[in-house]
């Protein structure tokens, strides 16, 4: 078999695909099943339209919070944190022993620690004079 290597910025989503089955697969083949999961949990207006939320998905017995968001409008009412208590809360119903996410230093670093939430993790200068930081919870 040979092979060359190509850099490209216009993949496919089916290129994409390949990479991530034969990751899917070792991974497996080393740590079990990954039995993942989407996890959504919205927040809706008065008209039942989508206005933030939470986007994530469960794994290896956790939860990773890839997205939450809140509108400025709607911030300081508790919203945040309904979302991430519903979102661990379908995430213990799941059997996940604990929940990771990633914050920008200007985004949520207290919400999160406030909510019991500890730093593991520490990307410098991303983006520029920020940080983005890493943080997990045990359920």
């Amino acid at each position: 078999m040979t092979a060359s290597i190509i850099v490209s910025a216009s993949a496919e989503p089916a290129d994409r695909e390949i990479i991530a089955s034969g990751i899917r697969a070792f991974n497996e083949s080393r740590a079990g099943p990954i039995e993942a999961s989407a996890l959504a949990v919205l927040l809706k207006n008065d008209t039942g339209e989508t206005v933030g939320g939470l986007w994530g998905r469960t794994s290896f017995g956790w939860l990773f919070v890839e997205l939450l968001f809140v509108p400025e409008a709607l911030r300081g009412q508790g919203h945040g944190l309904g979302l991430l208590q519903a979102a661990e809360d379908a995430a213990k119903a799941r059997n996940c022993h604990s929940v990771w996410l990633d914050t920008f230093d200007f985004q949520a670093v207290g919400f999160y620690e406030r909510l019991g939430y500890r730093q593991f993790g520490l990307l410098e200068k991303y983006p520029r004079e920020h940080s983005r930081r890493f943080f997990c919870k045990s359920l």
